[in-house]
């Protein structure tokens, strides 16, 4: 089994909803996102994808997230913005954008959103979670 992993970044405000404690507040974060992807087979120049083509694609979903207040985009403004949801999002989101250009040949293993330098979540897809 390959695997290549990318990562971005992103500066945005957030609260948790039904937590009480600080993070209940509003607040920021420069978030560090990494995204790994696994294959069995390599493409005809021997890459599982080009890192280039899996930064263009992780680009706008960091994007469309970065200097907002999360819980006011979708689907946060229901789904609370803890760090494991956001692995999650991240894993969704690039999942369904890696089956349209691999056919399939390569899946989303997980996505690992930090908070700070020394916290993290990870979302590790069903297929991988042995």
């Amino acid at each position: 089994m390959y695997e290549v992993t990318v990562e971005a970044t992103f500066s945005s405000g957030h609260y948790l909803r039904n937590y009480h404690g600080r993070c209940e507040n509003p607040h920021g974060h420069n978030y560090r996102v990494l995204v790994t992807l696994a294959g069995e087979e390599l493409d005809q120049t021997g890459l599982l994808l080009d890192f280039k083509e899996l930064k263009q694609l992780l680009h706008p979903i960091a994007e469309y997230l970065d200097h907002q207040m999360i819980n006011e985009l979708e689907p946060f403004t229901s789904l609370n913005p803890s760090a494991e949801n956001l692995a999650r999002y991240f894993f969704d989101q690039t999942s369904e954008r890696i089956r349209q250009i691999t056919k399939g040949r390569i899946y989303v293993m997980k996505s690992t959103v930090f908070e700070t330098d020394t916290s993290a979540a990870t979302y590790r897809g069903q297929r991988f979670s042995a």
